[in-house]
């Protein structure tokens, strides 16, 4: 992995990097302001598989994005090159029924800093902004919304984000680290499998300096300061690419 170019990528420079919190903080809002969150490999029948070689490749060289795996993967990598102390760990993702999906549902990454400890996400969507303090039962106040960590059965955490009066449940994850290795049987899972909700449609979507802009199959939408500004059908798939090349520099090729 070639730092300096990932760097690039984001829009930051090597000699204004160190492994501090503002730089943790600087990191984590580039990243998710220059890398979409996207499922096109899936659709476009190009499989995924969990080598952070292929990550930067198709992150930094091939200026693309990915889901979690691949981004928070390839992010825990940069990390760690600069001297963050880090651990990968699971999530399961919360559903609207209460409950959560399996273990390995989602992979994101715990980053020890100053003898404080933080969650780091730029695989989760439209999520926070900025690093989670890891402190049990603290609102925390994000461009993004307001978040806060709770404990769950003692041995577990659960991430949620205010929605008018009430908390929604982000994702449940256990502070164990693992091994990227491990997510493989569900990275197959979120990729071929009919149940899977990223086999149900093509997505991407960015965060921008003021919202957040998403295309699906069957529109685009930018979002500013929470509210839709703008919006447009995708009628087909030349349009899709019309607009995904427009929008988020991304042509389909080979």
């Amino acid at each position: 992995m070639d730092r300096i170019k990932y760097l690039q990528r984001i829009g930051l420079r090597e000699d204004t990097i160190s492994p501090d919190i503002e730089t943790l903080r600087r990191l984590h809002r580039a990243h998710l302001l220059s890398v979409p969150f996207e499922n096109l490999d899936i659709h476009w029948k190009r499989p995924i598989a969990l080598d952070v070689d292929l990550f930067y490749r198709k992150v930094v060289v091939e200026g693309r994005g990915g889901f979690c795996y691949e981004l928070n993967g390839l992010f825990n990598e940069l990390l760690i090159s600069i001297g963050f102390t880090t651990r990968l760990i699971s999530a399961r993702v919360g559903r609207p029924d209460g409950g959560f999906g399996p273990e390995f549902d989602h992979a994101a990454i715990v980053v020890s800093v100053a003898g404080r400890e933080y969650l780091a996400d730029v695989g989760f969507g439209d999520f926070a902004t900025e690093p989670l303090r890891f402190a049990v039962d603290e609102e925390q106040l994000d461009s993004n919304g307001v978040f806060k960590i709770e404990e769950a059965d003692g041995e577990a955490f659960v991430v949620k984000k205010q929605v008018g009066d009430e908390w929604k449940n982000e994702y449940l994850f256990t502070d164990i680290e693992r091994e990227l290795a491990e997510f493989t049987a569900m990275c197959d899972f979120q990729q071929y499998s009919p149940d899977s909700h990223f086999t149900k449609g093509k997505i991407c979507s960015i965060m921008t300096e003021n919202g957040r802009k998403t295309i699906s199959e069957t529109s685009f939408v930018l979002r500013v300061d929470g509210r839709p500004s703008h919006e447009e059908a995708i009628r087909n798939e030349d349009d899709f690419a019309l607009v995904l090349e427009r929008e988020f520099g991304i042509r389909k090729y080979g």
